[in-house]
């Protein structure tokens, strides 16, 4: 059996789709109120900030996904975050199972230098130290040899449906709609981003290929556009000429004193200032096989 720690997200869902389709029908979803994504799937209500709980959400798996997220919310992560990493190594080890956990990019530096699966962390704010601290929390034990786990690692997110980034907020969502686009703070920064069913697909993959673990992975993405290069192709794909303003950070600072999820993006904000320049030549190496969804595919599928 695998079993999806965080099943209800968007990489959940997509994840329990691949599983399904390409390598086992044999799949426990949980978290706090799972909902079945195939017909077969076993539903398992469990908080990962329990200990128990998450020791019988994890026995009887031959591998865990852990997927979950928390809001954007620094408080609830530096509260959270390291409990749930703690609880779900601790459950992996004693049940002898192998874990396979979904990263993001917060704790390398928000500069334009290339992200390889060897670059150093450098966290600024605080939801990069988090991410930073439970990350080396499970490198070190695979280091000792105390559990068999895998580090799976994606930048930010599009795609179709409810996902939730940036850029589908602040760009795709309000092409659909009609509404204003917004650029946060460079339309000229090159952006490297990933396809969410991509991202599930790929986890599912090096869940399910022995001699990946021990070692992080970046996940696979498509080479880099830059906003105003993904607003004209939106423009192209629509027939319709998409107008766009760049927000600049001072904007984004008014805005931070009356909105609590302005203040918890201005953390992120330094990384849009320039190149975003993510790696995965690593997996495309290893599975040449692995078909990529193209920037102009992905956009195609979330407008028309």
């Amino acid at each position: 059996m695998q079993t999806i720690l965080g099943s209800s997200g968007q990489i959940g869902q997509e994840l329990a789709k691949a599983l399904h389709k390409d390598f086992t029908t044999d799949i426990r979803l949980v978290s706090r109120n799972p909902k079945k994504v195939n017909a077969n799937d076993q539903l398992f209500p469990a908080n990962l900030l329990d200990a128990a709980q998450t020791d019988r959400a994890v026995a009887g798996s031959e591998i865990v996904y852990f997927t979950a997220g928390l809001p954007m919310n620094s408080d609830m992560w530096e509260a959270q975050f390291h409990i749930m990493m703690t609880n779900v190594i601790n459950a992996c080890v004693a049940h002898k199972v192998k874990l396979v956990f979904f990263d993001n990019t917060y704790m390398y530096a928000k500069n334009s230098t290339l992200q390889t699966e060897t670059s150093p962390f450098e966290p600024v704010g605080r939801k990069a130290v988090v991410r930073a601290e439970i990350a080396q929390l499970l490198l070190d034990k695979m280091a000792t040899g105390a559990i068999e786990a895998v580090i799976c690692r994606a930048p930010e997110f599009y795609g179709p449906g409810k996902t939730q980034s940036i850029t589908n907020t602040m760009v795709f969502n309000n092409i659909k709609a009609g509404k204003k686009v917004r650029v946060p703070l460079n339309d000229q920064a090159v952006r490297t981003l990933i396809w969410t069913p991509d991202a599930s697909r790929a986890m599912a993959l090096i869940g399910n290929t022995p001699d990946a673990f021990g070692q992080t992975w970046h996940l696979p993405c498509d080479d880099g556009k830059t906003y105003a290069e993904i607003i004209a192709l939106a423009g192209t794909l629509t027939h319709q000429p998409i107008d766009y303003t760049v927000l600049k950070m001072w904007q984004f600072n008014i805005g931070s004193w009356f909105s609590k999820p302005l203040k918890e993006l201005k953390e992120l904000l330094p990384r849009y200032e320039v190149d975003n320049l993510f790696s995965s030549d690593k997996f495309k190496k290893r599975f040449p096989e692995f078909k990529v969804t193209s920037i102009e595919e992905g956009v195609q599928e979330i407008l028309l």
